[in-house]
């Protein structure tokens, strides 16, 4: 959830990635789900959640996601966020996670991408 920075007369300035195709950009299956569960995870070394997301159809998902900073349990729960599914699942500090939470890292915590109007859980991002 970072970018590549350069130095530039004495600030840092954002720089694009390396170009991707068209294919390789939707080979990433980027789904919306419902957060139904929420909850601190101790073990983590950066604060972090296990949440668990309902993608409908395809099913319930679990991903640690650092978004203590800004958020509680109470404000994710309900919440449509938008996640990577096809990624292989990963342990993180006893964590299985299942897929990745998008977000946008600022100064004050990671934002976490939702979706502007209730859509169906496990629709697709185009």
């Amino acid at each position: 959830m970072s970018f590549t920075e350069s130095q530039k007369g004495g600030e840092i300035a954002p720089q694009a990635a390396d170009p991707v195709s068209v294919e390789q950009f939707f080979a990433c299956d980027l789904r919306v789900g419902t957060v139904i569960e929420c909850q601190l995870n101790p073990r983590a070394r950066k604060p972090s959640f296990k949440l668990t997301i309902d993608f409908g159809p395809l099913g319930q998902r679990t991903s640690s996601a650092q978004l203590v900073a800004l958020y509680s349990p109470e404000t994710l729960i309900s919440r449509q966020i938008i996640a990577v599914l096809n990624f292989p699942p990963r342990n993180v500090a006893g964590v299985e996670s299942q897929c990745l939470v998008l977000g946008i890292e600022t100064p004050e915590g990671v934002v976490v991408l939702d979706v502007e109007r209730p859509v169906p859980n496990g629709s697709r991002v185009s």
